[in-house]
Formats: C-alpha cells, structure tokens, sequence
C-alpha cells in the first residue's frame, strides 16, 4: 500500500493511504494522517459541549419568527405535518451528512472538500461566501436586539405611546398614522428614509450597538473552541428558560387560548397546497443550518470515533421541537394581541354608536354590538350611513389570520403585545435579551465557518494567533456591515436577507451531495462512517443522500428560478411616513444589478475553483508517491 500526498486547493498537505499502482482519481477515505491528538487541532472538551455548539447555531431567530408565521399562512398545526415529513426526508440526512464530512476529514469546509477531491474545493469556498455574507447582516439583527433592551429600562416603553409634537398640542403625525410601535421601529431605531435611492447619514446609535454586538462576537470565539465551548452552556439554555417563563405568562394572558386553537385547529386542506410543502422543506433547509460549513467546521473538532449519528438525530429533533414549542409561546401571544385589537375595536364602535344615537350607556356591550347595528341602520337608515367611513369591521379570525414575519414579527408584533402587558419592562428585557442569546449563538456557529478554513491554511496559522485571525474577520465584517446602520440600509439588509443565501445554499448542498455519493462514492462513505462509530449507515441514509436529497433540492431550486423569474421585477416594502405604512415599490437598476451579482458570487466559486484546479493539474508534474505503514486492520 502507498500514500499520495495531495495538495487541495486550500494548499494543505494531507496523506491518503492507497491500495494498487499510480495515484487513484480521488483521495481514499483511509487517511495517514497524524492522531488527532498530535495533529495539534483543538477539540471539544465533552462531546455534550459539541452537541450545545450545534443546538445554539441551529436553534435561531428563524425558530422564533419564521416557523410560527409559517404555521399561520399554512392553516395553523396542519403546517406541523408537512414540516416533520421534510425533516424526515431531507433534514436528518443531510445534517448526518455533513457532520460525517466534518469528523472524518478533520478540516474546515474548504480543506474537507478539496480533500475529498480538488475540483469540490469550490465548494467550501463558497460556503464561507454565503457564511461572510450571512455575518454582515445578521449581527444587525443582534445590533437591533440591544438597541431594544437598552430602551427598554424606562418607566414607560418608548413605543407604547407616542411622542407629542413640537408645538406640544398634540402627538406626531407619522405616528398617529401609523402606531406608536411602528413609529418606534421606523422612526427611532431605523429612522428610515422613503427609499432606497435616498441614502440618509449614519444612525450613531445603531453603529454604536453594531459595534458592541461584534465586540461581544469576538468575545465569545476569541479562543475558538476553546472559548466557544463555554459560553455554548449559556446561549443555548438561556433561550429554552425565557421560552418557557414567556409560556406560562402567555397561556394566562386574555385571549390567549384564542391563539392556541387558531395554532391546534389544522386547516387539513392546506395539506393539498404545493407552497405548504414548499415552504416546510425550505424551512427545515435553512432552520439546520446546511450548506454553510458551520456544522462541518464544528464537527471537524470531534474525536475520531465520536458517534455523531446519534447527535445529528438529538440536535434535528431539538431544533424542530423549539420550533413547535416557540409557535405555541408565540400563538399565545398572538391570541392576546388579536383578543386585545378586536376588543379595542368593538369598544370604538360602541362609544361611537352611544354618541351618535344618544343611547344609554349599558344599553350596548362587546356581545350585542352587531345586533345593534343592524337595528340602527334598519331604523335611522340615513344617520347610519354618515358614520360610513368612521364604522370598522371588527373580526377576532381577521386579527388572527395577520400574518408577520421576520423583523415585523420580532420588534413590532411582539412589541406591541409587551406594551399591553403587565410590568411589560420586565417582558421587553426576557423577550429581548432572548432574541440576543439565540443570535450571538448562531453567530458562533457563522463566524467559526469562515475563520476554521482559515486557520486550516498554514501560512494564516504560522502567522496569526487564534485571537489575531478571529479578531482580524470580526473587525472586516463590522465595517462591511456598518452600511447597514445608515437610514437606507434597511432596505439593502432586505436583500441580503431575501437573496443572499436562497440560491447559493441550495446550490452548494447539491453539489455536496454529489461530491459523496458520485465522485468520492458512496460506499468509501459508508467505510469512513464505519471506521469512525462502529457500523454502516443503515439503507434509508444512502436513499436518501443518493436519490430522494438531490431531487427535493433541484425541485426547490427550479421552483425558486421560477419564481423570480415569474415574478417580474423585484420589489420591496418602503416606509411611507405620510400615510404611516409601508408600501411596494420596484428596486432601481443598480440595486437589482446588486442582486444577480449576489446571487452568482457565491455559486460561481464552484465552477472557477473546479477549472483552476483543472489547469494547475495540467501543469503539475505526477505528484510524488511515499510509503506509509499499514494499520492493523488494514494489514489483515
């Protein structure tokens, strides 16, 4: 047996053990390379310290305002069943997968690639791409985070009322128009300007928080694994503590078993709806982290034979239970802000109606307010139809069926049913310092893709500390994200949030499937996995990695081609502080030349590393074949 020594793309020297004459096609998953513990690379403390690194990068802000708007749009827990089916069939898998990649090769995402073959190292080039582009603007989200917690230390909550105008004789215009959480969060935090093509100056208060929240970054993976491995006890229990004080408080609250029956009430005919489908296998997709190089970069810190089968089941089932467990706090909210909004309907109406038809006071209550209507518009006809524009609908299923997503779910939804509540400043710290613990630990997770390829190059390590490397990436992404604190930089956060990372994650996980299965081969995978915890994957694994996995991805990637294609020109929501909303209006040029630039700069990785290793092989002369001894499995 000899061993080729291979230089991948990252320019790493490994050892592959080989059976037969003259170099095989792909590196052998049988490596010559040192013991993990003379490689020199850290490694978890405890494997528990690995599994809470994955439940905090998993477990993220999507859990919390993603999945219950989902669960909304799609008839409520009739979601739930497309959703587990998709974690069946596409989730566990490819997390197994990728974890797999991660233990065997010992490498970050750019060195486990180029080691299984130098044409993949597009790939984990292009992970730490969408990684880089990820960091720029999630961390604003943590920026936002404690911009709210730090306002939220006042006798009253900034946006439970608004502010008076100048002259004092009155409130704001834009906020009466509006509400006073929306203004808060348009006003104050963003301060947003009309569109995209007004650039605005710099909101100092949000560079400030932008600043603390990668300094606190920084603090959290100075170290690498070393410090990660800590502070993982907090960011990934904490949250899971918050959740369920915010359970107990929720379910007593008025209105919100309104909320649970809307969440436990399936709409059974959604199950027929192709989106709900669409939308389930996108959610369990992007919830897990996949494509990223996260779970590749953590899992390359393992023990050898860690049985990591094991934690991929544990973290996805714990990762889609605090999805569940997150809509259920967040449908107990929601009965409570739509019970409080429809009641605070009826009670305009009903003051409305005593006033104009000089009625008694307890003549018209919550319960006989459309009987009355109909009486009085049947008998006084014409006063009736004067209070046309001033009369409202008021529907309890109406206010339940809103849906809101994302940041208008985060800080205005859950803002403005705070406010309403009971010592809502000691709420507004839970809810806020929460979102920060489920942000700074997907951070970690974000961050560790891009500096463990980096650390893996030899040149960068020789040269830098750990402290030095991880402080030099978090300082380039806080200037490259302070773009984002400027009054038009909300709008550029929604395409980076929209397009950044759909195509490219489909993509790159597309093409790790086909990097294992069909050129390193799915039954040298099988080998490696049973080399490192003691059996072969069972059958329904290599399914789903050689024929189910790659044909949900290229189904959600034609139907997302499809439809930005058929979707026309790309828009987007502008403030409109006149009319006190947001309203569509079409990206300019350059912002939707931005986003086909977006779209390709990741992916296009792929196919320049492929043909850049395909030229230096040309030039390359054979590479040099050295001895190295056998194991004692394989010498028998």
């Amino acid at each position: 047996m000899t061993a080729i020594k291979q230089l991948g793309a990252s320019g790493m020297d490994r050892l592959y053990c080989h059976w037969g004459q003259g170099p095989p096609p792909h590196p052998s998953s049988h490596q010559c390379a040192l013991p993990p513990k003379m490689d020199g690379r850290p490694s978890w403390d405890t494997p528990l310290q690995f599994v809470l690194a994955c439940v905090s990068y998993a477990v993220g802000l999507g859990n919390v305002w993603r999945f219950p708007y989902l669960c909304q749009m799609h008839g409520g827990g009739g979601f739930i069943i497309p959703y587990l089916i998709m974690l069946v069939l596409e989730g566990v898998p490819l997390f197994y997968m990728e974890l797999a990649v991660g233990q065997k090769m010992r490498l970050g995402s750019i060195g486990a690639w180029s080691a299984i073959s130098p044409y993949l190292g597009g790939v984990g080039v292009a992970s730490v791409v969408t990684s880089l582009y990820l960091c720029l603007y999630y961390n604003v989200i943590i920026a936002w985070a404690f911009w709210y917690l730090f306002h939220s230390f006042q006798a009253t909550l900034p946006w439970a009322e608004c502010p008076g105008n100048e002259n004092l004789t009155g409130v704001l215009q834009e906020c009466e128009a509006s509400s006073p959480t929306q203004y808060f969060w348009y006003r104050e935090t963003l301060n947003i300007t009309s569109s995209i093509e007004e650039g605005g100056g710099w909101h100092r208060g949000q560079a400030l928080c932008l600043l603390l929240a990668w300094a606190v970054v920084y603090l959290c993976i100075i170290k690498g694994v070393a410090s990660t491995g800590k502070v993982v006890y907090f960011t990934a229990t904490f949250p899971y503590l918050v959740l369920i004080i915010y359970l107990i408080r929720g379910v007593t609250l008025h209105g919100a078993l309104n909320g649970l029956k809307y969440m436990f009430t399936p709409k059974m005919e959604q199950l027929a709806n192709p989106m709900a489908w669409i939308n389930a296998a996108t959610q369990i997709f992007y919830s897990l982290g996949l494509g990223f190089g996260s779970l590749i970069a953590f899992s390359s810190y393992n023990e050898p034979h860690n049985n990591f089968e094991q934690q991929a089941i544990v973290v996805s089932i714990i990762n889609s239970g605090t999805s569940i467990f997150a809509s259920i706090v967040t449908f107990s909210i929601y009965g409570f802000k739509a019970t409080f909004s429809y009641e605070s309907c009826l009670e305009r109406m009903r003051t409305l109606l005593l006033n104009t038809f000089d009625l008694v006071e307890d003549s018209i209550n919550k319960e006989n307010i459309n009987h009355w209507m109909t009486e009085l518009n049947r008998t006084d006809p014409g006063r009736f139809s004067s209070l046309s524009t001033q009369l409202q609908s008021c529907n309890l299923e109406a206010e339940l069926d809103t849906a809101v997503e994302g940041t208008g779910l985060a800080f205005i939804v859950y803002s403005e049913a705070i406010k309403n509540m009971p010592i809502s400043q000691l709420w507004s710290v839970l809810y806020f310092s929460m979102l920060l613990m489920l942000g700074v630990g997907s951070m970690l997770g974000n961050v560790t893709a891009i500096t463990t390829p980096l650390r893996d190059f030899k040149f960068l390590s020789r040269r830098l500390s750990s402290e030095a490397l991880n402080g030099l990436v978090c300082l380039l992404c806080l200037l490259l994200s302070l773009g984002f604190t400027t009054r038009s930089g909300s709008y550029w956060f929604a395409i980076f949030n929209d397009y950044a990372c759909t195509f490219s994650l489909l993509f790159i996980v597309l093409i790790e499937i086909i990097g294992v299965c069909y050129i390193y081969g799915l039954t040298r995978f099988e080998q490696d996995i049973e080399d490192m915890i003691g059996h072969r994957p069972h059958w329904y694994w290599k399914v789903v990695w050689a024929v189910l996995g790659p044909l949900i991805i290229v189904g959600l990637f034609l139907f997302y081609v499809s439809s930005y294609i058929m979707g026309g020109t790309p828009t987007y929501q502008a403030w409109d502080k006149d009319l006190g909303k947001a309203i569509a209006k079409t990206y300019p040029v350059y912002a939707q030349a931005f986003i086909v630039l977006l779209l390709l700069s990741s992916m296009s990785c792929v196919p320049l590393v492929a043909f850049l290793s395909y030229c230096k092989s040309k030039k390359e002369p054979q590479e040099q074949v050295v001895s190295c001894p056998l194991n004692s499995k394989e010498a028998s």
